[in-house]
């Protein structure tokens, strides 16, 4: 067993699903985007292409190989993004037809993380531009919702993915991610509204038959100014709501998410490392260390550029994949936890699978620092 539990975000779009058509009308998932990817200005290191090929990530034979490949290369946990819209689940089958019909899944870990972000148009590559530079606000999913509809999404979740034997546990709790804080406020009524939630979501838990749940927050940047929840509702920092709302854990899902990152992927790391620190000794719950294989969102766009971390070799990611390792030995009485982002984020360049640029490259760092089965 590994002594530390690396656990790769996965990004379940390279799948059929028809919900999805809207965006990928083909009908292989966010594949579509990624096959159309072109460099946008000399010595954009794009495109990068998938060397596995554009495969059916609800196949669960293609998952077989996959966990075969992250085990080998000391990657243990899957994190699932998970979607919830117009009261309906979106992006399953990855997980459930994938994963959990994988005849290894023995072989790793899966938890999941609530992905409550609004959807516009910057999955659609034919309205992305638009989408990208604000010209075009339009919103198709909300990702906030009420205690009603909540109840039914967490439901599912204890019912079909917290008692199977692969699920993530933290000191024998199930772990579940909540990705959009402000979001979740602004469509479940509140502060006092979202603590009357969680705590039901808890008692849930604990009455399926398990000892409790950990609930795990994806943090933004620490800012002394509150966050955005019902207009007009002076909410608290996110460092307060941490604590009042009573967050077992933290993490982040991105780079972008708390670090300017339109830099050289080594000057990133700096400010990285001393957000680390701050949040470890400033939050009053764990914080498990996040490292982005890089970011780079273009190829979702015809035009549009944005910012990108460069020079993200394997090199780099694997001196980061260091300094994650030091801050999890510095802190044995918390779990072995880093996150990775990602697995596959194709479309934003932040991903584990070999690539026609890299080959396994990323894959081998993380082998070289945590080892693998």
């Amino acid at each position: 067993m590994s002594k530390y539990d690396v656990a790769a975000f996965i990004w379940p779009s390279y799948h059929p699903e028809p919900r999805a058509m809207a965006f990928w009308p083909m009908g292989i998932g966010e594949w579509q985007t990624v096959m159309s990817n072109q460099p946008k200005f000399p010595g954009h290191q794009q495109p990068r292409y998938p060397l596995w090929g554009y495969v059916n990530e609800a196949d669960p034979y293609v998952m077989e190989m996959q966990i075969e490949a992250a085990v080998d290369h000391g990657v243990n946990v899957f994190i699932y993004d998970w979607y919830w819209y117009d009261g309906l689940p979106y992006l399953e089958g990855c997980l459930n037809d994938g994963f959990l019909d994988a005849k290894n899944n023995h072989k790793m870990k899966f938890y999941v993380m609530w992905a409550n972000h609004d959807v516009n148009l910057c999955w659609d590559k034919r309205n992305a531009d638009d989408a990208f530079s604000g010209r075009n606000r339009s919103v198709i999913w909300r990702g906030g919702i009420d205690r009603a509809e909540f109840e039914i999404a967490c439901r599912r979740l204890i019912e079909r993915y917290f008692g199977h034997p692969s699920y993530y546990r933290i000191d024998g709790k199930p772990v579940f991610m909540l990705y959009e804080l402000p979001t979740f406020l602004a469509g479940i009524g509140g502060v006092q509204a979202g603590m009357d939630a969680l705590a039901w979501f808890r008692d849930e838990v604990v009455r399926a038959g398990h000892p409790g749940l950990e609930i795990q927050l994806t943090l933004r940047r620490d800012s002394p100014h509150s966050l955005s929840g019902i207009p007009g509702d002076n909410v608290g920092t996110q460092r307060e709501l941490v604590q009042q709302m009573g967050f077992d854990s933290t993490t982040h899902y991105q780079f972008c998410h708390f670090v300017d990152v339109n830099r050289d992927y080594a000057e990133v790391m700096d400010d990285v490392r001393a957000e680390w620190n701050l949040l470890a000794g400033n939050y009053g719950v764990p914080y498990y260390p996040h490292v982005s294989v890089g970011w780079d969102s273009s190829p979702r766009a015809n035009q549009f550029t944005g910012a990108i971390i460069k020079n993200n070799t394997p090199e780099a990611f694997e001196a980061a994949l260091r300094d994650a390792r030091a801050f999890v030995d510095a802190r044995p009485e918390q779990a072995p936890l880093i996150t990775v982002n990602s697995w596959n984020e194709w479309t934003e360049t932040s991903y584990l699978q070999p690539c026609t640029m890299y080959g396994y490259g990323y894959l081998e760092a993380v082998r070289r620092v945590f080892g693998g089965e």
